[in-house]
């Protein structure tokens, strides 16, 4: 059986090809009773538009590649989707690929997303050569880096502001009491595992208080488990603040596993504020990541590149807030 094709669904709705076009076309100009029959016509013959085709000739495919590095940070499923809907609410798709941390494996990956004629590329928490940011800016697909900024400034990025963030964790913790703080770090390969160290390292030099520990737990669980074993094993802090949420679960569980009690025994503090955190069996206390606004500002960032063209790189730094649950202690220090 044959395709239907356009100029059927045109002969059936008494209208021209490119009138068919036009109503398949988002963003183009149809009226409601053109749309209405078009849309019928098609329905009664079974047709659907060749995006493909569509995209070859109008140089537009309609979709945004999104490069991820790891989908078991809960993080991520959360911001994916609100990319996605935010994505698709002005007329665009999206095409995922996941990567790991390497920069030389994240670049094949976004050649390929630029031979597939995306629109434009959101990468979060990945690294991207200079390079690679070369070839993206001279084959004309803008690129926004979400989650993870870059020292080059060759592109958007879009971040919490994670120093100040980092920073205000640390400063609660002091203010709590607690005089044996360990941090377990976030990848230092990466710009957000780096500046939350600097904001813990801020804070604690401020009040001239030594880190009891500092370790990088590389944002995978195994590794922040076998950090909080070593960190349990003899002389223990009083508190730890972890670069991530999904570590921090990794922390609470080893804690309890060695008949400890977060919050009481030891305080953890966590970083985003995913849907877990907030459940009986963590309760985490947490730095909430304004994910709403930071996909609302990528998108928009996005847009503006494939829109107006040339555009040049801007740093965005969102402001999030402390949520307090019961895994870290809450009271003040004693006063002076």
């Amino acid at each position: 059986m044959s395709k239907i094709t356009s100029a059927q669904v045109a002969k059936r709705a008494g209208v021209s090809q490119s009138a068919v076009s036009r109503v398949f076309t988002p963003g183009a100009s149809a009226s409601a009773k053109t749309v209405k029959k078009v849309r019928q016509a098609a329905a009664d013959l079974g047709y659907r538009p060749n995006v493909l085709a569509r995209a070859m000739v109008s140089g537009k495919s309609r979709i945004i590649g999104l490069v991820v590095a790891y989908l078991e940070n809960q993080f991520y499923p959360v911001a994916l989707e609100l990319l996605s809907n935010a994505l698709q609410a002005r007329g665009y798709h999206i095409l995922i690929f996941t990567a790991p941390n390497s920069a030389d494996d994240v670049d094949v990956l976004i050649e390929d997303l630029m031979d597939y004629q995306v629109d434009g590329i959101i990468a979060a928490s990945v690294s991207m050569s200079s390079p690679l940011a070369e070839r993206a800016q001279h084959s004309g697909v803008p690129v926004v880096l979400f989650n993870r900024g870059q020292e080059s400034g060759a592109f958007s990025h879009v971040t919490s502001a994670n120093r100040t963030a980092a920073r205000a964790v640390t400063e609660f913790l002091l203010d709590g009491g607690h005089s044996r703080i360990a941090h377990i770090a976030g990848w230092q390969g990466s710009s957000t595992g780096r500046d939350r160290q600097a904001g813990f390292l801020d804070a604690m030099q401020a009040r001239d208080v030594q880190p009891f520990a500092m370790v990088d737990g590389m944002y995978d669980r195994a590794v922040a488990m076998a950090c909080t074993r070593q960190l349990l094993n003899g002389a223990r802090p009083d508190a730890i603040f972890v670069g991530n949420d999904h570590m921090a679960f990794a922390v609470l569980d080893t804690i309890r596993e060695a008949g400890l009690t977060p919050g009481q025994d030891i305080s953890v503090v966590g970083f985003d504020d995913v849907p877990m955190a907030a459940w009986a069996s963590y309760d985490l206390t947490t730095y909430r990541q304004p994910v709403n606004r930071m996909v609302e500002a990528a998108v928009n960032l996005i847009m503006a590149q494939i829109e107006a063209g040339e555009v040049s790189p801007q740093k965005l730094e969102l402001d999030g807030r402390l949520i307090l649950r019961g895994s870290a202690r809450i009271e003040k220090a004693e006063t002076k």
